[in-house]
């Protein structure tokens, strides 16, 4: 604790690395880190590496957005606000210095410094695969006997396609967040990791864990809310949070804050409550589209299209002249006209003629963000230029 009596986070051993990835590539990361921690000097972390934020002591973390919202955003956090979930994850996974925790994503993007750090205040090991490829970061996982993995749905899809005919027996816990993990995928990470309990949570940089889900929500829920946290909606749905865990704000100072009653945080997401408590989004408020005058969030067209079997996609909106706004469809594979036809036929069933593709176009690869979430920026560019 300092003077002012701000909770201070501390590794709770030296010697938590286990592995760095194939080349050794995240050792500097991670010294550097456990260096800014041991001099209580506040963390910055982004995609050019972690390095301290200043050279006054400080219980600070700067971290950074998925930038799924079309710009990369600097997270200014106290550590007291990472430490109260990581309490809440000792009881509610059980883990302890025995476990070992697999990290894929790079330590720039919020959820793979949290898990992280989670990771060093629990005594547990860490094995850090940033940088490496599905195939090398499956072969480490089990040759280290991980057994918690934070991962998004992009990370899992790419993991159970490269598994092979391997599988990793000693993950007991999966925690799943940026998105929602399609049937397919659960059922390829549940074979994969057959002894693993698969939660998936949602939440955002700035709020940290809204609610979580495990096997037993409600279909099509994101679960209830998560221990510390009060949801309410306003007439609309839109989603506000309080809890112990939100950020501080922004570093950028030409941000401003989300908007605030009181104690809530807009998450700028819409959804509803259950009788139960159980949340269910309906998406983002501004990837809500106008199509022939009906609404449609394309949220709704990629969970349509991965239940139809894309894997890995997007929808992204263009104009149209005569009915406000059109989907276009972008799926990573081949082009397969047989696969196309089925997801505008599965979009039109589910969801109504406005909802179909006009177009689905097949790259050998989505442009992914540093959380690899789909970099919809991107994707919009290419839909445009292409025509």
């Amino acid at each position: 604790m300092s003077a002012k009596g701000q909770e201070w986070f501390a590794p709770a051993r030296p010697d938590l690395l286990i592995a760095a990835g194939q080349r050794g590539q995240n050792a500097a990361a991670i010294a550097t880190l456990l260096d800014c921690l041991e001099r209580r000097l506040p963390v910055h972390a982004s995609l050019s590496g972690i390095r301290p934020a200043d050279d006054i002591p400080a219980p600070m973390i700067y971290c950074q957005s998925s930038g799924s919202g079309g710009r990369v955003k600097t997270i200014r956090r106290r550590h007291a606000s990472w430490i109260a979930s990581f309490e809440v994850n000792r009881v509610l996974l059980g883990v302890s210095s025995w476990d070992r925790y697999g990290i894929l994503g790079q330590l720039g993007h919020s959820l793979s410094l949290y898990a992280t750090m989670e990771a060093a205040h629990l005594g547990a090991g860490l094995v850090v695969l940033a940088g490496d490829n599905p195939q090398a970061q499956m072969q480490q996982l089990g040759d280290t006997r991980v057994s918690v993995i934070y991962a998004t749905p992009s990370q899992l899809w790419r993991l159970q396609l490269a598994a092979g005919s391997g599988g990793l027996p000693d993950v007991a816990h999966i925690i799943c967040g940026g998105g929602k993990l399609d049937d397919a995928c659960r059922d390829g990470i549940a074979a994969l990791c057959p002894n693993a309990e698969i939660r998936e949570f949602y939440g955002a940089s700035e709020t940290s864990f809204i609610t979580l889900a495990d096997s037993r929500t409600p279909a099509g829920s994101v679960g209830r809310p998560y221990p510390g946290v009060n949801v309410k909606l306003d007439d609309s749905g839109r989603i506000h949070v309080a809890s112990p865990y939100l950020f501080d704000g922004y570093a950028e100072p030409d941000l401003p804050d989300l908007p605030r009653d009181e104690a809530h945080l807009g998450t700028g997401d819409i959804g509803r409550l259950d009788s139960s408590g159980n949340l269910f989004l309906s998406g983002r408020e501004n990837r809500m589209i106008t199509v022939a005058d009906r609404n449609l969030f394309l949220e709704d067209v990629e969970a349509t299209m991965r239940d139809a079997g894309a894997g890995l996609c997007a929808a992204i909106a263009v104009p149209d002249p005569a009915r406000g706004n059109a989907v276009i469809a972008v799926v990573e594979g081949p082009a397969d006209d047989e696969l196309a036809a089925r997801l505008r036929r599965a979009c039109r069933d589910r969801l109504g003629d406005h909802a179909a593709p006009r177009r689905v176009m097949f790259l050998p690869r989505l442009p992914v963000l540093a959380s690899d979430k789909p970099d919809l920026a991107a994707l919009a560019l290419l839909v445009r230029t292409e025509g």
